[in-house]
């Protein structure tokens, strides 16, 4: 089929309920479609207690079958309104569509694969286009270039803690010695790891008053160690939030939407645009 080629009438209106979040028919799929998985995703946790198995696996078995056939029915409605099923099935969400649709299918064959079906629980990814959620996108991209610019500061942050990890340790077990669970080197800078992130399981502890002051010490370093990472992270996202206002504010900022690509499902597209930044096929209007 050529790729400018529109959809039949019937093939474009499936295509609209199921892959458009920005339609009424689109968001109710969606919110159908949220219900369900997490309604199938229930019943295998009930499948998994043996109590309510045992007294109602008649009823769960017969749910979890209507729940495949539906998304049975989901699976191939996707690949037939789109013109290259290709581009859907060997995807991200295609391919977790199919794994959750199969296992109750195989558990015929191989006994107990319809655990698998709590691959479902992945599909909840979904929420973002139910929420609208894309247009923060943006934002999400801003933490990431954020994380980016901040990375050789935490590098060097986290090299610094590694190290004062492995001289407070080699000092703890130096002092505590066996007695009090620092049985080596490596032992001991667990502990102190454990200690430093503020865990502090309680598996191994200090009894002398010089260890016991050092793990003073080292609880009190912790609190700075959660504080400076993040203001290092903060600054930067303060950074790009106004790199980001300015772009806003000279009119170079585009919005995007969650219309998707009748040909290769790619979202994300401009308000404006008439053909996919993807594949250049002409975009339904």
């Amino acid at each position: 089929m050529n790729e400018n080629e529109k959809l039949s009438p019937w093939r474009n209106k499936i295509h609209e309920i199921i892959y458009e979040a920005d339609t009424p028919m689109g968001k109710l799929f969606d919110i159908i479609l949220f219900v369900i998985i997490i309604f199938s995703v229930i019943l295998i946790m009930l499948e998994s207690v043996k109590a309510i198995d045992a007294e109602y696996h008649e009823i769960l078995f017969v749910l979890e079958w209507i729940v495949t056939i539906f998304f049975t029915i989901e699976y191939i409605a996707r690949i037939i309104s789109i013109k290259k099923p290709s581009h859907y099935i060997f995807s991200f969400y295609g391919i977790i569509d199919f794994l959750s649709t199969i296992p109750l299918y195989i558990s015929y064959i191989l006994a107990g694969s319809q655990v698998l079906l709590a691959v479902r629980a992945f599909r909840l990814l979904r929420v973002f286009r139910i929420l609208k959620l894309a247009r923060f996108l943006g934002e999400a991209s801003q933490l990431k270039r954020a994380l980016k610019a901040s990375r050789a500061k935490i590098t060097v942050f986290l090299f610094a803690v590694l190290i004062a990890s492995v001289m407070m340790g080699t000092l703890m077990y130096l002092i505590e010695g066996d007695e009090a669970g620092f049985t080596s080197i490596p032992t001991s800078i667990y502990w102190t790891i454990v200690t430093l992130t503020t865990v502090g399981y309680g598996d191994i502890a200090p009894i002398t008053p010089q260890g016991q002051a050092i793990a003073t010490i080292i609880m009190l370093l912790g609190y700075g160690i959660i504080a400076v990472p993040t203001g290092m992270v903060t600054a930067e996202f303060a950074k790009q939030g106004k790199d980001t206002s300015n772009l806003k504010n000279s009119g170079s900022y585009v919005h995007v939407n969650t219309q998707s690509c009748p040909t290769c499902s790619k979202e994300g597209h401009r308000d404006d645009a008439k053909h996919c930044y993807n594949c250049g096929s002409i975009l339904n209007e």
